[in-house]
């Protein structure tokens, strides 16, 4: 079923976005130059956009990166920031270039720029997804003008401005800057022989100085985890636009196999997260460490 050609509310109530796009965990003393990102783990679907979907919202739970912001949650125990998103991916993409828009999903005007089509913006996955977990189109109803605006201005914008901001402020404070874009993926894709345990996406060492990316790997291999390097993800957006070894800022995206913690079909914890978290919180303070060495 397509999307139908009927006009939509947009969101006019002051309480559509009464919760804000993120938040961020700080150490309270201590500091180093580590951030860490979780984009997707973001589990709030407002009642206005649900009662516009025609699949069931554990479809679009499916595709969450659920729990990670959990999974990373001792960054600041260890000196470092995390800062995480609190809406759903399927609700706005903050992994995705704010121009990766889909014209045909909205009844008038895209809410602003849209680039050249991109694979993943005709596959369903821009920065507005069309698609959940089974690759179906979620909406009953095209998107107002307004609404994807709002999405825009009151989720995405403020997540990459404060991203901004928090890299700026640790890059003037130490002279550097890393950044960790924590993301989980499926255990299996169609076509795809089953994935690592991680995957870790460094833009084929453009993003971030190889000392950093074969930390992580040596780190984890050690653990007893299987681990790839830019296959099959080498970095989304978020690496790309922050990521500038020349100017001191490092940006590395982990990605965690969700077999590893999570019950995909019921998007629940396994008893196994407790150990990862433990796990991963002594990887964080590895890449802490680091990051103090790292400083110019």
């Amino acid at each position: 079923m397509s999307i139908a050609d009927t006009d939509t509310e947009g969101p006019d109530r002051a309480d559509r976005h009464a919760l804000p796009a993120y938040s961020i965990l700080r150490p309270q003393i201590g500091l180093c130059p580590a951030l860490f990102a979780s984009p997707h783990s973001g589990r709030e679907y407002p009642q206005w956009f649900c009662d516009k979907l025609r699949v069931p919202l554990l479809d679009l739970r499916q595709t969450e990166d659920a729990f990670v912001d959990q999974l990373f949650s001792s960054a600041p125990t260890h000196g470092a920031q995390l800062i995480k998103a609190t809406y759903a991916r399927s609700y706005v993409d903050l992994n995705r270039d704010a121009r990766e828009l889909d014209p045909a999903m909205f009844i008038g005007a895209p809410p602003g720029p849209v680039a050249a089509p991109t694979v993943r913006v005709e596959a369903g996955l821009g920065c507005f997804p069309r698609i959940g977990a089974r690759g179906e189109s979620i909406y009953a109803k095209k998107l107002s003008t307004a609404e994807g605006r709002a999405r825009l201005d009151h989720v995405y914008t403020p997540y990459h401005a404060a991203l901004s901001r928090e890299i700026a402020a640790l890059r003037h404070t130490f002279g550097c800057a890393i950044l960790i874009d924590c993301h989980s993926m499926p255990s299996r894709q169609p076509g795809r022989p089953d994935l690592p345990d991680f995957v870790l996406g460094d833009r084929f060492g453009s993003s971030c100085t190889g000392q950093l990316t074969s930390l992580v790997e040596r780190f984890l291999r050690a653990a007893g985890f299987s681990v790839t390097r830019n296959a099959p993800y080498a970095g989304g957006y978020t690496t790309r636009k922050y990521g500038r070894p020349k100017r001191d800022v490092h940006a590395l995206q982990i990605e965690i196999n969700r077999r590893l913690y999570l019950n995909e079909a019921t998007v629940t914890p396994i008893d196994a997260m407790e150990a990862l978290t433990d796990q991963l919180s002594a990887l964080v303070e590895t890449i802490a460490e680091f990051s103090e060495r790292l400083r110019p």
